[in-house]
């Protein structure tokens, strides 16, 4: 998982929690973690839990669990285990998972399987932690045209580098969104799919501007914008392109995801 789409350095995770977390994570991860209460779980391993929006929802929806909130990238976990304190705070590979045979009722990721290399593998793992019975939920982003800040974000993009547009957006977030391959690939991991729900929400933002700082300086898109150059150049000449689709002052777009739900089989 070490690639550089994985990659978080710097002001990123900062810029991530302060532009995207709102608008992008927070309206999915109260349903995500609602789902995950449902089995009532006592003991919780989050995945790729960022800067902790879904774990604030896990920590109100399973007040009595233990939760164990990991993510790769060291610059995440520091910062959230300040922001999100409760949780046992850990770096952790998703793909090599430091955890024993059965040691979780319930395992989460919000948005973070699309990063993984190898996804079986992965799943695998979140297999091999569950307890017989445990239950393993995840959301993926739908379509990049079904994302009403990332779409425009990605027009904009079009019009900024004619001919060169880096494919991160629609390779990496919006490159797992087949519903079909995704229950393939849990089952291949050994895990009975539960349910697929398709989700559309809505989010929110100040501004066009807020999404094009946070897309553009605190995702993995910001490494194939600094290869061309001139990276504040490219955020406000995408901010003005997204400000003439999506109008000046606060902005609301729907956002369509899949949240999948998966159990390890009790046998």
């Amino acid at each position: 998982m070490d690639t550089e789409s994985a990659r978080w350095v710097g002001s990123m995770p900062e810029v991530y929690e302060r532009c995207l977390v709102a608008p992008f994570f927070r309206p999915f991860a109260g349903e995500l973690a609602r789902r995950t209460a449902h089995g009532d779980p006592r003991r919780v391993l989050e995945l790729a839990a960022g800067t902790g929006a879904v774990t604030r929802e896990l920590v109100a929806a399973c007040p009595d669990a233990a939760i164990t909130a990991t993510d790769l990238n060291p610059a995440m976990v520091e910062l959230s285990t300040a922001r999100v304190p409760g949780p046992t705070w850990q770096v952790a590979d998703a793909m090599r998972l430091p955890f024993d045979d059965a040691a979780f009722d319930a395992v989460v990721c919000g948005f973070g399987v699309m990063f993984l290399p190898d996804k079986p593998a992965a799943y695998a793992e979140a297999a091999r932690v569950l307890a017989p019975g445990g239950r393993f939920l995840f959301t993926t982003w739908d379509t990049l045209a079904s994302h009403g800040f990332a779409h425009p974000l990605g027009l904009a993009l079009e019009q900024v580098f004619d001919g060169d547009v880096p494919a991160f957006l629609e390779a990496v977030p919006h490159g797992y969104h087949d519903t079909e391959v995704v229950t393939a690939d849990v089952r291949a991991a050994g895990l009975d799919v539960v349910g697929v729900a398709t989700l559309t929400l809505e989010g929110r933002a100040d501004d066009a501007r807020q999404i094009a700082v946070g897309l553009c300086t605190g995702s993995p898109l910001r490494a194939a914008l600094e290869r061309r150059g001139d990276l504040e150049g490219t955020v406000d000449r995408v901010a003005v392109a997204m400000t003439r689709m999506l109008g000046d002052g606060p902005i609301t777009a729907s956002m369509s995801a899949h949240l999948v739900e998966a159990e390890r089989p009790a046998g």
